[in-house]
């Protein structure tokens, strides 16, 4: 199965995938990816299995294969991932055991293979499980919306991110969905050889800021830049500044 996704840009220009985080669906890219397009890049954008228009999987299946398998579908042999949170994650994983298919990484409040839950963590998941056992939905969603966009989002995104999380919930929940997905394979960071940019949110949860406060120590080439004003989901808290940074790194 080829995972639901977009592209923009000439065939012949240089790759950039969009992975986005757990809470979110490729929509969460919207400001970002025509402008990288018109900046010179062939622009991907993906659903990861249960989100947005991807449907849940019925068989074994791994996040980081299926973006592989996305961009052999497109002819696309090496290309820069942007990852947000959990998108991060996967941009990892495929960037330790096949470097050779990576150009470049950003990582957005990134998670972590292997990651274990801190204490700010659990506790927002033991609230978000005690709502969804309730069957308050709307409340799971609201939680999520609260903890994962920072001061400064407006209007607009909350409500993006609200659609997008009910329809995760929606497809995760249905009856006879199950969780096929493949055990994480353990990841050596000391293998990510591509220039990294990490960039992570003073306002976002401790165990992000933790985890791109370290990476710089553990990735052969990487850079971290902590913005101020950010939560965890910065691409649509102040999208037109990580449009400019992306941007920027991408073509430097």
């Amino acid at each position: 199965m080829i995972i639901s996704h977009d592209v923009d840009g000439s065939p012949q220009a240089p790759a950039v995938v969009l992975l986005h985080s757990s809470v979110c669906d490729r929509r969460m890219w919207d400001p970002q990816w025509k402008p990288l397009a018109e900046a010179g890049f062939r622009v991907v954008r993906a659903d990861f299995r249960t989100c947005g228009e991807s449907p849940a999987g019925t068989e074994p299946y791994s996040d980081d294969t299926d973006v592989l398998d996305l961009l052999d579908s497109l002819g696309i042999e090496r290309a820069a991932l942007v990852g947000s949170s959990y998108g991060g994650r996967v941009a990892l994983r495929i960037a330790s055991m096949h470097p050779e298919r990576v150009t470049s990484l950003a990582l957005l409040c990134t998670a972590l293979p292997g990651q274990q839950r801190g204490p700010e963590l659990q506790a927002f998941r033991t609230a978000e499980d005690a709502l969804l056992e309730s069957g308050d939905l709307d409340g799971a969603v609201q939680l999520n919306v609260r903890t994962w966009l920072g001061p400064e989002a407006g209007q607009e995104a909350r409500e993006l991110v609200a659609r997008m999380q009910r329809r995760i919930f929606e497809v995760s929940l249905a009856p006879g969905a199950g969780d096929h997905e493949l055990p994480e394979p353990e990841v050596d960071l000391s293998a990510v050889t591509p220039r990294t940019l990490v960039l992570s949110g003073a306002h976002d949860v401790a165990d992000f800021r933790a985890i791109a406060a370290a990476l710089p120590a553990q990735l052969p080439d990487a850079r971290h830049v902590e913005l101020p004003w950010a939560g965890h989901l910065p691409s649509l808290e102040r999208p037109a500044e990580i449009t400019a940074l992306l941007r920027e790194f991408l073509t430097a």
